[in-house]
């Protein structure tokens, strides 16, 4: 029986909910702050002739924008489920998991699949114009310039779904079942990369 009226009580939990969610949002803001820093560095290339004299240099980025996406800026915008699937898994190593590791996962990968590609094409309107490439198009035109490293990210974020049903059919997640997952992270990396390296050649 409750101490405290139970709509006293209601408010109480949801003014903790609003300061705890606040507190998150905060520390990830800050930890986007980072990584927007760290994957806008940039390096001077010099291009030599072959006499070895320097015949340009010009400022790249050292991190290459498909693979910051996918790995630094994924961890900061994921950062919080992340973490609540691994403090579970932690707490409950050994035992049967909880039921708010995976779901929060594929919960948050759902949503960003789906609602920011929604938003993302509402939000482009005839009003709207950017300057990415340089040809003459009809403003407001939904363009994806590198169709190539979108396909291959959508690809992926659907066979992690069907992996996942695949390794739950028993209920049971192998070692080597965990290995094949975190290597097929790295498999996309490295087909997004070059993805991303064919459409900069063709470019040129």
């Amino acid at each position: 029986m409750a101490l405290l009226p139970r709509g006293l009580l209601a408010v109480v939990y949801g003014l903790t909910l609003f300061y705890l969610f606040m507190g998150v949002s905060i520390v990830a803001d800050i930890f986007m702050v980072g990584i927007e820093k760290i994957t806008s560095l940039k390096t001077i290339v010099h291009e030599r002739d072959e006499k070895g004299q320097v015949v340009r240099s010009r400022k790249v980025l050292v991190w290459n924008a498909t693979v910051a996406n996918l790995t630094l800026m994924a961890l900061g915008s994921s950062s919080p489920e992340i973490l609540l699937a691994i403090i579970e898994t932690v707490k409950d190593l050994g035992e049967c998991p909880g039921e708010l590791g995976a779901p929060c996962i594929v919960g948050s990968a759902a949503y960003n699949l789906l609602m920011i590609s929604a938003v993302s094409i509402w939000a482009v309107s005839p009003e709207t114009d950017t300057d990415r490439d340089k040809e003459p198009r009809m403003r407001g035109i939904k363009k994806i310039n590198d169709v190539g490293v979108f396909a291959v990210t959508t690809f992926y974020s659907l066979l992690s779904y069907v992996w996942l049903w695949i390794v739950l059919l028993d209920q049971t997640v192998t070692i080597a079942e965990a290995a094949i997952t975190v290597a097929l992270f790295f498999v996309l990396i490295l087909v997004a990369w070059a993805a991303d390296r064919c459409n900069s050649a063709r470019a040129a």
